[in-house]
């Protein structure tokens, strides 16, 4: 049985490692050839090992989102190799901002909002460019809960809230054209990123009851929301910030 990606051509950022690396495997099981991008090179590089060594087509590529060039580079060559681009997945971002980050830190404000906010917005603007001529794709964005409430700093709660509103924006400006836009918001799960915070089994105890379900989430869980959004089964669905938080945003 076909999947539900079969024969797409898929761009995902960020997919290293946690959730981007748990997406862009997920998108090849589904069959769609994958772009794997990191900012850390040999992180991309073992992502695309992985989905080859399972029996699926991916290459890797370095990519710093916070630089437009490079993305719109990363972006044009995959339509030159693979002839088009279907779906992107646009997960890279940052977390700099701590329990003990004075509120309004410049620094780690600007830091998040460059490669949150910057790097997102330029991703978008690459791969719509392509996705509208064809009159054809899906785009989905990471947010988070924190992007659907005051959870986190004002760096990072603040790019997130921006996120879900490129996603909206993008959304409208590019439904004519059969271009679908949406974001995922995941609640904690359990990825590298958490991994300092969760070592601790008080804290790990902590971020699971914050969850109604009482456990964090995993990687995986998101990727499928992700795969779903990107595939025909979400058609008629756009401009939309899905929850996968175990009912986080529910309480």
């Amino acid at each position: 049985m076909a999947g539900l990606l079969e024969d797409r051509i898929a761009f995902v950022t960020g997919a290293g490692s946690g959730i981007g690396r748990a997406t862009a495997i997920a998108m090849a099981q589904e069959g769609a050839k994958v772009a794997v991008t990191d900012l850390v090179a040999e992180w991309a590089e073992e992502t695309a090992r992985m989905i080859i060594d399972a029996g699926g087509e991916a290459y890797a590529v370095q990519l710093d989102v916070r630089d437009r060039a490079a993305v719109d580079a990363a972006v044009d060559a995959v339509v030159a190799r693979w002839g088009r681009l279907d779906c992107a997945f646009n997960n890279a971002g940052v977390s700099i901002e701590t329990m003990m980050t004075p509120w309004g830190d410049n620094d780690a404000f600007e830091g998040t909002f460059a490669a949150n906010c910057d790097g997102v917005m330029y991703c978008i603007a690459a791969e719509a460019r392509h996705m509208a001529k064809a009159k054809r794709g899906a785009i989905v964005n990471t947010a988070s809960v924190a992007g659907m409430s005051g959870l986190s700093g004002p760096g990072y709660c603040g790019s997130k809230h921006a996120v879900v509103g490129f996603t909206r924006s993008a959304a409208m400006r590019w439904a004519a054209d059969n271009v679908r836009v949406n974001a995922v918001c995941p609640g904690a799960i359990v990825t590298p990123m958490t991994d300092v915070t969760t070592s601790d089994p008080q804290a790990a105890a902590f971020m699971a009851q914050m969850h109604p379900m009482n456990r964090m989430g995993e990687a995986r869980e998101v990727a499928d929301a992700v795969v779903f959004l990107c595939s025909d089964k979400a058609s008629f669905i756009t401009g939309h910030p899905l929850a996968v938080d175990g009912g986080f945003l529910a309480r």
